[in-house]
């Protein structure tokens, strides 16, 4: 049997009864953080030119659009989707050779539940399936070393979300992902060098490919059935062998995913805590410091800390700045906070913060590296003017795994994102729909995320 056949098989057969209380309550507070990012995000700029888009190639109004308006299935998808990611405020997960966020997923399978007019409890089974699919190819078949971007394992994760969704048999499951696997192989140049407006759009363009992709299947249109294991096909080309028993898989690897504290990128988390953590202890004041030396893992130092992936200390535009150690550092210690502000493009230019992080030393360790991805491990030694200096170890953070937050920890987020867009009343009316969501119908999540006031 070919692999895409058995992991047909797999999102064909998974249950909401098969999501233990954990794994539902952690489903819950990923599409409450979601929905927060998505609504901090409605000013964004590519937003925007995203929604002119939409508009002007709508197509049937089947979907919903987070602010109002209604569109294509896969438009929906995109749409939406950009909103999710464009803050990069989202969940993650850390496998050892790769990283990805899990919730990109939300904005298709959304919009394919909308379409199937179906209930939370598909809504909250196919946001799973695609959780667990996305994560555990991370897992095993990690592409980031080939150049290749953790959207393509996205790809399978999209068509298995929304196939579920729609409540496609394994046949037609299994050419949605065989399309998407085939087709939508993305390149990591989108994160590396110098940082565009296609980073935070990656991932929304292959869920809008990828939900494209599934509608084409469930009206017959067939996939490559050797898409892992063929000639030519994913691993082959792309992954190199692996080995993946989707007949013992569960749905439970949401619990795993973590959220972030700060609106930065997740391999700075546990840095950032410990920064704040020092100011706070210590009391210093910015101009007091004469140089911050952080020890870090290889995959923060590669990414984020000027590895691999590019100088990190070339900072003009927000992508560039929640993808640089150096920046994230200077700016939380100058404004005692890392959120949508501090990447405001006058915040980035300003010349306190261009100064103090080119104060930031990163280095990578190797007793830090092998503790990843079980930790996030760092230390943080910052020295002061007069020869004094303050230094912290830090493992994980609030929101790691080891650290999770609750329902309380996610409303809050929530609430100062959306806060400028939706009233105290809608608010409320959200909170509660995916509190019970399991008891309620997709469309009356939808409709009430069409009241949200979208900037003119």
């Amino acid at each position: 049997m070919p692999l895409v056949k058995k992991l047909a098989d797999f999102v064909v057969r998974s249950s909401f009864t098969d999501l233990s209380g954990d794994a539902l309550e952690q489903l819950k507070i990923r599409i409450l953080d979601s929905l927060g990012c998505a609504l901090g995000a409605l000013t964004g700029e590519p937003v925007r030119l995203i929604r002119q888009q939409v508009d002007d190639f709508g197509g049937n109004g089947r979907c919903t659009l987070i602010g109002g308006g209604r569109v294509a299935p896969d438009r929906a998808a995109l749409y939406n989707s950009a909103l999710v990611r464009y803050l990069d405020f989202n969940d993650s997960y850390l496998a050892k050779n790769e990283t990805c966020h899990p919730s990109d997923n939300f904005g298709a399978v959304l919009a394919a539940a909308e379409y199937a007019d179906t209930d939370g409890k598909e809504l909250l089974t196919a946001l799973a399936v695609a959780y667990q699919v996305q994560c555990r190819l991370s897992d095993v078949a990690p592409v980031r070393a080939k150049g290749f971007d953790h959207t393509t394992q996205g790809s399978y994760a999209v068509a298995a979300g929304v196939s579920r969704a729609l409540g496609l048999d394994a046949q037609k499951t299994a050419n949605a992902l065989a399309i998407s696997g085939t087709a939508f192989n993305a390149l990591r140049v989108t994160r590396t060098g110098a940082l565009s407006h296609w980073k935070g759009l990656a991932y929304p363009n292959t869920a809008f490919c990828c939900t494209h992709a599934a509608f084409l299947a469930m009206r017959g249109v067939t996939g490559p059935p050797e898409v892992f294991e063929g000639n030519k096909g994913f691993m082959d080309s792309i992954a190199g062998p692996f080995e993946l028993d989707w007949g013992r898989e569960n749905i439970e690897r949401v619990r795993r995913t973590i959220t972030k504290k700060y609106n930065a990128e997740i391999h700075s988390q546990a840095t950032i805590e410990g920064v704040l953590e020092l100011k706070e202890e210590h009391g210093f004041a910015p101009h007091e410091i004469d140089k911050i030396n952080i020890d870090t893992f290889d995959v923060a130092f590669n990414i984020i800390g000027g590895g691999e992936e590019g100088d990190k200390t070339v900072v003009r535009t927000k992508e560039e700045a929640d993808h640089s150690l150096q920046y994230m550092v200077a700016a939380a210690l100058l404004d005692g906070q890392l959120l949508p502000d501090q990447y405001r493009q006058q915040r980035i230019e300003s010349n306190d913060v261009q100064e103090l992080l080119r104060k930031v030393e990163v280095r990578a360790t190797d007793v830090y590296s092998q503790r990843f991805p079980d930790e996030m491990a760092c230390r943080i030694t910052i020295k002061l003017k007069g020869g004094r200096t303050v230094s912290r170890e830090k493992k994980d953070y609030e929101g790691f795994h080891t650290r999770p937050v609750g329902w309380d920890a996610a409303r809050e987020k929530f609430t100062a994102l959306s806060h400028p867009f939706a009233d105290e009343k809608l608010q409320k009316e959200i909170l509660a729909t995916i509190r019970h969501l399991e008891d309620r119908w997709v469309i009356e999540l939808t409709d009430l995320l069409a009241q949200v006031k979208r900037p003119r």
